[in-house]
């Protein structure tokens, strides 16, 4: 096994975290109407599904998804949005995904899928301070953009309790989302040696 990252393991990093990066952010514009706020969890890996499926089917040793995991926590942090609690949750949610790849040996569909659904977890970091210790600040912080009523309404759809659920619809969107981009790239898959 090559110690070294070839460069164009490297490119692939860069190329599939952007482009997830931009999957994503373009459907966290559902956010702007509160209850879609909420669904965001479950909506993001699903959409998100069939280009995190292909950069697995890319993988073929351990850490490449750690990088894009941190990386992805890089940008989604630099962009402002989210605390610094995002570089945490985004670097080992790629860590944990990069293991579960690694015991599928880089070969096997159904640990893609578990990957997808242990990756999708990031997603809980962007709303760890809405539920964790810093309520009041992060509904503050947001109300100058988006108002008072839009602020109002998310406070009413966000329970403690709903933490809990929103981590297990980071889980199920993860699965579907693998389960969807499986089902896409099957030819891909095939063509790559995976089962």
């Amino acid at each position: 096994m090559k110690e070294k990252f070839e460069i164009k393991e490297l490119i692939n990093v860069g190329v599939f975290t952007a482009l997830y990066f931009v999957v994503v952010f373009v459907t966290c514009f559902i956010g702007m109407v509160p209850i879609c706020m909420v669904l965001i969890p479950l909506v993001i890996p699903i959409v998100a599904g069939i280009p995190l499926m292909l950069f697995y089917s890319k993988i073929k040793r351990f850490g490449m998804f750690t990088i894009s995991g941190v990386l992805f926590g890089l940008i989604m942090f630099l962009m402002g949005s989210y605390s610094w609690v995002i570089l945490l949750t985004c670097g080992l949610a790629g860590l944990l995904a990069d293991v579960v790849l690694m015991l599928g040996g880089y070969k096997s569909i159904k640990h893609c899928i578990a990957a997808s659904a242990i990756f999708s977890l990031w997603g809980i970091g962007t709303f760890i301070s809405l539920f964790f210790g810093f309520r009041e600040e992060y509904l503050q912080n947001i109300t100058s953009g988006y108002g008072q009523e839009y602020v109002d309404a998310l406070s009413s759809f966000t329970p403690a309790w709903m933490f809990y659920v929103m981590a297990a619809m980071c889980i199920v969107g993860g699965i579907i989302g693998g389960l969807l981009g499986a089902a896409v790239l099957k030819k891909h898959f095939r063509k790559a040696g995976m089962a």
